[in-house]
């Protein structure tokens, strides 16, 4: 018989720690001697996350150019070509932050189709403890705009089980109003609560993911018109760089001030920042990532590099502002950073906006 491959999907909007997540989760299966692979997904190419799951050493597969329910065909030829070439027992995948109808467009067809190669997972949708409040929030000054907080509520709506994560981001008791709130709200949807940057709260969740609990058990009433209008409000860039410094640097400390500044110029620009990652590595392998949640957030580094080695950077960015500003304030600020202390020369750059989507299947129904 042809083994079924155990499949987890999560989602959640942008900032909400669905990559910590994954590799946080990645690194407790292979623990216990499981073989994990990765899907990472985007609307361009050029993922932070494909290259810090690739230094960890997990076979990692990228899905560019649209969310999963877009490129539904190429998740599966992905999925199908992991297994060929790794055997993993479980394949984790994240679609794109600004997505919802998932289970309409993806678990469903999955259900539906590919029941006898994969065990599908329920469908887990991970929230951000301030970017709930944007959710409940219906306030017209509210900084993220109406279609996206719209596509946040609606992931929740579909989730099979709701994580809040961050838990160590806020206080207990206003984390337990949240936890209230959603329970008050989602009464019939199972809640966990995590942080997964302290692997907190993920051995539980591994355990209700790995039930037999159907996935896909429901369906949201999506508008693709405010659907659509939620993601093309974001500015979407992904940049590759080239750093030759002239004499040695605490590149964790230059990262989280390239960021911190950045953060600076978009707030002067009520420009809300949905999410900006970056990874660094030296040419001796050695890597540090970064990243800044929100434009109220606080940017954080993991790892170190100190040296006067090339480095090679990778920088994903979503804000709340056009493509063709994001890319000239990036561009601008990088070259402000570097100076004349780092050699810059921008290898790869891509600012977009996201088209209206265009699922390969949608059912109206549950399988």
């Amino acid at each position: 018989m042809m083994k079924r491959r155990k499949l987890i999907l999560v989602g959640g909007f942008l900032g909400t720690g669905k990559s910590t997540l994954l590799w946080q989760a990645a690194q407790q299966l292979t623990q216990q001697g499981h073989r994990v692979a990765l899907i990472t997904n985007d609307q361009a190419p050029g993922l932070v996350d494909t290259g810090i799951f690739k230094q960890a050493g997990w076979a990692v597969g990228e899905i560019a150019g649209g969310c999963f329910c877009c490129k539904f065909d190429d998740l599966v030829g992905t999925a199908n070509g992991l297994i060929e070439a790794g055997n993993p027992d479980f394949i984790i995948g994240e679609p794109v932050g600004s997505c919802t109808d998932l289970s309409a467009t993806v678990l469903q067809p999955f259900k539906d189709k590919l029941a006898d190669q994969f065990d599908l997972a329920p469908f887990t949708v991970l929230i951000d403890p301030n970017r709930l409040r944007d959710a409940l929030d219906q306030s017209p000054l509210n900084a993220l705009h109406p279609s996206a907080r719209y596509i946040l509520r609606k992931q929740l709506e579909e989730a099979d089980i709701l994580v809040l994560n961050k838990a160590d981001q806020i206080p207990a008791p206003d984390f337990q109003k949240l936890q209230d709130e959603l329970r008050n709200q989602f009464s019939n949807t199972p809640l966990l609560s995590m942080s997964a940057l302290h692997g907190q709260g993920i051995p539980r969740w591994l355990e209700f993911v790995q039930q037999r609990t159907p996935a896909g058990q429901k369906l949201a009433d999506v508008d693709y018109d405010i659907y659509a209008e939620g993601e093309a409000v974001l500015g979407w860039l992904n940049a590759t760089a080239s750093l030759s410094p002239k004499e040695a640097i605490d590149w964790g400390v230059w990262g989280l001030g390239f960021l911190e500044g950045l953060q600076r110029t978009f707030f002067s620009k009520c420009a809300e920042i949905a999410h900006m990652k970056m990874l660094m590595v030296s040419a001796s392998n050695q890597s540090l990532s970064a990243n800044l949640t929100s434009s109220q957030g606080k940017a954080t580094v993991r790892g170190q590099i100190y040296g006067d080695s090339p480095m090679t950077l990778v920088f994903n960015a979503r804000v709340q502002m056009s493509p063709q500003d994001l890319q000239y304030a990036i561009e601008e600020h990088l070259k402000s950073e570097c100076g004349e202390t780092i050699r810059l020369q921008i290898t790869a750059i891509q600012s977009i906006s996201p088209g209206r989507p265009q699922p390969l299947h949608r059912y109206a129904t549950i399988v």
